[in-house]
């Protein structure tokens, strides 16, 4: 999930370098999006495997 939140903010820079602005709005979108429900199945992750032990 991480690895897909990385392609889109780098596609997201390429895309604003190069001038197209709605093709990076939109993959800065994504991976805040992804980002985000990375961070929260990482906590989840962190807090169940802390309740087995």
């Amino acid at each position: 999930m991480l690895r897909w939140s990385i392609t889109f903010i780098i596609i997201a820079l390429i895309a604003g370098v190069l001038g197209f602005g709605g093709i990076a709005g939109t993959a800065a979108g994504i991976a805040k999006i992804l980002f985000f429900v990375f961070l929260v199945l990482f906590i989840i992750s962190l807090l169940t495997g802390r309740a087995k032990v």
